[in-house]
């Protein structure tokens, strides 16, 4: 006899584990939960990848409270290392610095702007061509791993099943919720299915006959570089205001990205030489380091809905299913404040302290549907 669910999460990256731990400790263990994993571990692609920072304006206004209310769980959990932050500019992009700091005025992110000589004693042979930034100083380093880690852990606690290398195969809705098929053969059911897929959203949401909201996987390029000197370890995360490169330091190295977003299918994805060398090429005209080796490259997935804010909800076509994807480069940021809420939206349950401030409406799934 199949085993049937309350709730069957497809994906155990930080979304589905963030959001089967907040299900699990809402509800006591009283609602059955299961995580479907397609790979051998939990976390493999995305989550797995992420040279993750918690930044107050990464991802836009729209983000920014989310990312607020993730911040008060991150810190006094400790998987906050403090670091600060810098939207670097040229003189021909003052008038982006500026509108940065407009853009950001009334959502709470402290940022601050600085002059030349304020950016130097920052960033130690910084070229004189970059005159201006902004400064974030509640930016910081995630413990994405621990994090992760904390999330499966209260899952288990909770009762909640996990389930490697169950990559879903089919998934029919009936009346009473889905049926659902695993490439192993094995099947199981569930009254309310959720697509925590990531990258695999769309896909995911197709095989459920649901129809997809045009979530888009983007390919992000990390290398990582030995430099001469080495990198300060209190130099700040350092962002392009204009988006074409960021850089923070990790044990003397140098962790770079090109800032890219090449669209592609969803894929266990690789770095391209050419994204490598084309952030080399933007570093070194940032800073007068020697770049002496690419010590290590990788790429991750980063995937956005149409308008780029996440999507949380059931869907306007099957109430059965909800949608807990879509969200970029800054869903590890955001984890707790979005599981949160989204285990309040399954659950009908009342908002509390850390999503009270939350307008669910942007981020429902309708608006895209």
């Amino acid at each position: 006899m199949k085993q049937v669910y309350d709730i069957a999460i497809v994906g155990a990256g930080m979304a589905g584990a963030s959001l089967a731990a907040e299900i699990g400790r809402a509800s006591a263990g009283a609602t059955s939960v299961v995580v479907l994993e397609a790979e051998e571990r939990p976390g493999y692609h995305s989550t797995g990848r992420s040279a993750a920072f918690w930044e107050e304006c990464y991802g836009g206004p729209e983000l920014v409270p989310l990312t607020l209310a993730s911040g008060i769980y991150l810190r006094e959990h400790g998987f906050l290392t403090q670091r600060g932050a810098l939207y670097l500019g040229r003189e021909e992009d003052r008038a982006a610095l500026d509108a940065f700091m407009d853009g950001f005025a009334d959502t709470g992110a402290t940022i601050h702007r600085l002059g030349r000589a304020a950016l130097a004693e920052h960033i130690p042979g910084v070229r004189p061509e970059w005159t201006g930034a902004v400064w974030e100083p509640a930016c910081a380093d995630i413990d994405v791993a621990g994090l992760h880690q904390h999330y499966l852990a209260m899952a288990r606690k909770a009762g909640v099943d996990l389930v490697t290398r169950a990559r879903l195969a089919e998934a029919r809705s009936t009346p009473d919720g889905w049926e659902l098929k695993l490439e192993s053969g094995a099947e199981l059911g569930a009254s309310i299915l959720v697509d925590a897929a990531g990258a695999w959203a769309d896909p995911v949401a197709t095989m459920a006959g649901v129809k997809p909201l045009g979530i888009q996987p983007y390919r992000r390029t990390v290398a990582q570089l030995r430099v001469d000197p080495a990198a300060p370890g209190d130099l700040p995360l350092c962002l392009d205001i204009s988006g074409r490169f960021y850089f923070k330091p990790e044990g003397g190295s140098v962790w770079l990205s090109p800032h890219d977003e090449t669209p592609t299918p969803a894929v266990d994805a690789a770095a391209e030489e050419i994204d490598v060398a084309m952030a080399i090429d933007r570093f070194e005209k940032v800073v007068d380091w020697q770049v002496r080796a690419v010590e290590h490259k990788w790429a991750g997935l980063r995937s956005f809905a149409p308008d780029r804010l996440p999507v949380y909800g059931f869907d306007p076509a099957n109430p059965r299913f909800f949608w807990f994807a879509g969200q970029g480069g800054y869903g590890i940021q955001t984890a707790p404040a979005a599981a949160r809420l989204a285990s309040q939206l399954i659950l009908g349950t009342d908002r509390d302290e850390l999503t009270s401030g939350l307008d669910a409406a942007l981020y429902t799934p309708d608006r895209v549907a």
